[in-house]
C-alpha cells in the first residue's frame, strides 16, 4: 500500500526504482580495557598506518572523478590520523588503562561532537569525516568487514547517514537518488546528488527503517518526500514531471551564465555561498553573479596557532581575484563557546548556540578579529569587497563593531595601505530580535544578509539537524517570512538591499517568495545558481509580490508550498 515519508529536500529531481539499504557494519562488542599501555598503542599505530595507506590509494584511484575540493577531503583525513590534539586525548586514555579500540573511539567521537556543535551547517557536516577516518581505525583494529557491494542495477541508496569515504565508494551510474533517516543539505549524501544531479531528501527519520530493500521508492527531491510502492497514476505522474525536469535542467544550464530577470525586467542578483578556494571556482563556472557569503572559519580551525595576518592577506586576495571582479561578501569569523579553538580557550556553556558565539566572541577577543579586518582590507584593495559580521543581536552591538572598523580602517589608511574603494558594511540577521527592530540597525549597515537557518531554528525552537524535528524547520514557514518581509520594508527607498544566504535561498519553491517579499540577491550552493536563476525567471516580480502577500497569511509552511505549487507558471520559451 502507497505511502508517503517527509524529510527535507537536499538536491531536486525526481526519480523512481528499488530502495537499496547501505548498512555498514563495526564492530558492537569491543574490548574496553588494555592490558599494556605500550601494547594498545603499537596496535593502534599499525591500524592508523593501514588506514592512512588505504586513504592514499582511494584518493588516487578517484583523482580523475572528484573535484579538488572532494579529494581535500581525504587528504585531510590522512592528517586526521596523526593530529596533536586526537592524539593527546587518545594517549590519556591509553595511559588510564583504556584499550586502542576505546581509547580511540572515545576521542574521535568527542572531537566529532565538538564539529557537530557548531552553529554552522557546514562545519556541523565535516564531524562525518572525523567519524569517516574514526570508523576506518576501528575497523582494522578489530577485523571488520569492508563497506558492503552495490547491486549490478540502478537503484535508490537508502541510508542512516553516509561517510566521505562510503559515498564516493559508490558507482554514479548506478545512484538514482540518496534517501538518508539523518543528515542534512550540508551532508556528504547530498552533496555528492547536487554534484550528480540526481534527486535526495534527507533527515527522513526513524519512519525510514521500516522500508525493506528492494522495495519500489518515488522521491522528490524539491517537495523533500519519498513515496513507497507508489500507485500506478502515481508512477505516471512522476515520469511526466522528470521528463519536464530534466528539460528545464538542461535550459537552465544553458543560460547560467546570463542575468537572472524577472519576466517584467528586473534583476535579480544570484551569488553563491563558498567556505574554500575551489567553491569559488565552483560559483565563477556555474555562472554566479557575486559571491554572497564567504565562510572565513576554515582559515583557523583544525590549526594550534591563529594564522598571521599576511596568511589571511593571501587567502583573501586570491579568492577574490578568483571572481575576477565580481562582489564578496565574507563574513568574519563565526565560532563559538561550541567549538573553541585551541588557541582561543573558553569556558563550555550549557547551551552553546544561545551563548558566546559570532560577534559575542569577536568581541572578548578584539585583537582577533582586527587582525582579520586588516587583511581582509589589504587584501580588497582594487575589488568589490562586502563584509558582515555574523550573530549580531543588539544595536549597541552593531554600533560598536561599525566604530571598530572606521578605527581599523583609519589606521591602515594612516599606515599608507591602499583600501578598497568599493566596499560595504553588514551584518547577517540571524536572530529575530534584529529582524524585528531591522529599521534601528539600519543607520549603521549598507545591507542585511539574511541567514534563514538559523532564524529559522530560533523562531520555530527546532534543531534542523535532530531528524525528530527536523520536519518542523522550514524556514517558508508564515512566522519566518514574516520576519524577512519586516527587514525588506525596513530598506524600502534607502538604496540598501537585503539578501538571503541560508538554504532557503536554493529552494526553488522558496525563490519567488523570497523575491516577492523584497529580497534582492540570493545567495546558494554553487551548483544551484543555474535552476535559481531559471526560476526567477519563471516569475514576474508583480505575480511574485502578489505571491509573496498569500504566502505571509498561511497558517504553515506546507500551506505556503502547496500555494507557490499550485501558482507555479511554466519555463519562459526564451530561457
Amino acid at each position: 500500500m502507497s505511502r508517503r515519508l517527509r524529510g527535507l529536500p537536499a538536491s531536486p529531481g525526481i526519480a523512481m526504482g528499488p530502495a537499496w539499504w547501505f548498512r555498514r557494519t563495526l564492530p558492537v562488542a569491543m574490548r574496553t580495557r588494555g592490558e599494556d599501555a605500550a601494547v594498545e598503542r603499537m596496535r593502534l599505530q599499525a591500524a592508523q598506518e593501514r588506514a592512512a595507506a588505504e586513504l592514499a590509494a582511494l584518493r588516487e584511484a578517484q583523482r580523475d572523478r572528484l573535484s579538488p575540493e572532494e579529494l581535500a577531503i581525504f587528504e585531510a583525513q590522512e592528517l586526521m590520523l596523526q593530529d596533536p590534539e586526537l592524539m593527546a586525548a587518545v594517549e590519556a586514555e591509553l595511559v588510564a588503562g583504556a584499550s586502542a579500540e576505546a581509547a580511540w573511539r572515545k576521542a574521535v567521537e568527542a572531537f566529532a561532537a565538538q564539529l557537530a556543535a557548531l552553529p554552522d551547517p557546514y562545519f556541523q557536516a565535516r564531524a562525518a569525516d572525523v567519524r569517516d577516518v574514526g570508523n576506518r581505525v576501528l575497523r582494522h583494529l578489530a577485523g571488520g568487514p569492508e563497506a558492503p557491494s552495490m547491486p549490478d542495477h540502478p537503484v535508490i541508496v537508502v541510508a542512516d547517514d553516509l561517510l566521505p569515504s562510503e559515498t564516493v565508494s559508490l558507482d554514479p551510474r548506478r545512484v538514482l537518488a540518496f534517501v538518508t533517516e539523518g543528515g542534512g543539505p550540508t551532508a556528504h549524501a547530498a552533496i555528492l546528488a547536487r554534484r550528480l544531479g540526481v534527486p535526495a531528501v534527507v533527515a527522513v527519520g526513524a519512519d525510514l527503517q521500516t522500508v525493506p530493500d528492494g522495495v519500489l521508492l518515488l522521491v522528490d527531491g524539491e517537495g523533500g518526500w519519498i513515496e513507497v510502492e507508489p500507485d500506478p497514476e502515481t508512477v505516471r505522474q512522476a515520469q511526466a514531471r522528470r521528463a519536464l525536469w530534466l528539460q528545464e535542467r538542461v535550459q537552465a544550464e544553458a543560460a547560467a551564465h546570463e542575468p537572472a530577470q524577472t519576466r517584467d525586467g528586473v534583476r535579480i542578483e544570484v551569488a553563491a555561498n563558498v567556505g574554500s578556494l575551489e567553491d569559488a571556482h565552483e560559483a565563477f563556472r556555474n555562472g554566479a553573479d557575486s559571491i554572497g557569503l564567504l565562510r572565513t572559519e576554515f582559515l583557523y580551525l583544525e590549526r594550534t596557532a591563529a594564522p598571521t595576518e599576511e596568511e589571511e592577506v593571501a587567502v583573501y586576495r586570491a579568492l577574490l581575484e578568483a571572481m575576477g571582479g565580481k562582489p564578496v561578501v565574507v563574513r568574519t569569523l563565526d565560532v563559538g563557546g561550541d567549538k573553541p579553538l585551541p588557541y582561543l580557550p573558553m569556558p563550555p556553556e550549557a547551551n552553546p548556540f544561545l551563548g558566546v558565539r559570532g560577534v559575542r566572541l569577536s568581541r572578548q577577543h578584539p585583537a582577533l578579529l582586527r587582525q582579520q579586518l586588516r587583511a581582509l582590507l589589504r587584501a580588497g584593495a582594487g575589488f568589490p569587497l562586502r563584509i558582515m559580521f555574523p550573530m549580531v543581536s543588539t544595536v549597541e552591538e552593531i554600533r560598536w563593531l561599525r566604530e571598530f572598523f572606521e578605527d581599523v580602517r583609519s589606521t591602515l589608511a594612516a599606515e599608507g595601505h591602499p583600501l578598497p574603494q568599493d566596499l560595504q558594511v553588514g551584518m547577517m540577521v540571524e536572530v529575530p530580535a534584529a529582524a524585528l527592530l531591522a529599521e534601528h540597525f539600519l543607520p549603521w549597515v549598507d545591507f542585511f544578509s539574511i541567514g534563514t537557518n538559523d532564524l529559522t531554528q530560533y523562531t520555530l525552537a527546532a534543531d534542523r539537524t535532530n531528524p525528530a524535528v527536523a520536519g518542523m524547520a522550514d524556514g517558508l514557514h508564515p512566522a519566518v517570512l514574516r520576519l524577512i518581509r519586516h527587514v525588506t520594508a525596513a530598506v524600502e527607498g534607502t538604496g540598501k538591499w537585503v539578501g538571503v544566504c541560508g538554504e532557503l535561498a536554493g529552494d526553488l519553491v522558496a525563490v519567488p517568495v523570497l523575491i516577492g517579499l523584497g529580497v534582492q540577491e540570493l545567495s546558494v550552493n554553487p551548483v544551484r545558481v543555474p535552476e535559481v536563476k531559471a526560476a526567477i525567471r519563471r516569475w514576474s516580480l508583480a505575480d511574485a509580490r502578489a505571491l509573496a502577500e498569500e504566502a505571509i497569511r498561511q497558517a504553515d509552511a506546507a500551506a505556503v508550498r502547496l500555494l507557490v505549487a499550485e501558482a507555479r507558471p511554466p519555463m519562459p520559451a526564451t530561457a
